[in-house]
């Protein structure tokens, strides 16, 4: 299965929505590379990017539930890197 390297850059503006974004992330937990956050008291918003490498289904899909949160905003940027997904040994 190919899979893609994006970016998904996140923006909160509803913090009472904090819960169900840990949700769905934990939920594509196996396609995050990793995570940063940045809360920006000032403009009562946080800034997370969550980078993944997932098939591109599955980033458009979790970044498209992240953005039906009300008061959260997602964008993706994908990669030009597009690769074969490597099996486990859980997959066989």
């Amino acid at each position: 299965m190919e899979t893609r390297v994006a970016i998904i850059g996140i923006i909160v503006e509803n913090p009472e929505q904090v819960g169900k974004l840990n949700a769905i992330l934990h939920e594509y937990s196996q396609y995050i590379i990793g995570r940063m956050g940045i809360p920006y008291p000032q403009r009562k918003v946080s800034i997370i990017s969550v980078a993944v490498d997932a098939p591109q289904s599955e980033i458009s899909a979790l970044s498209g539930k992240i953005g039906r949160l009300q008061g959260i905003s997602a964008k993706t940027v994908y990669s030009n890197i597009i690769s074969e997904s490597e099996k486990t040994d859980s997959d066989e």
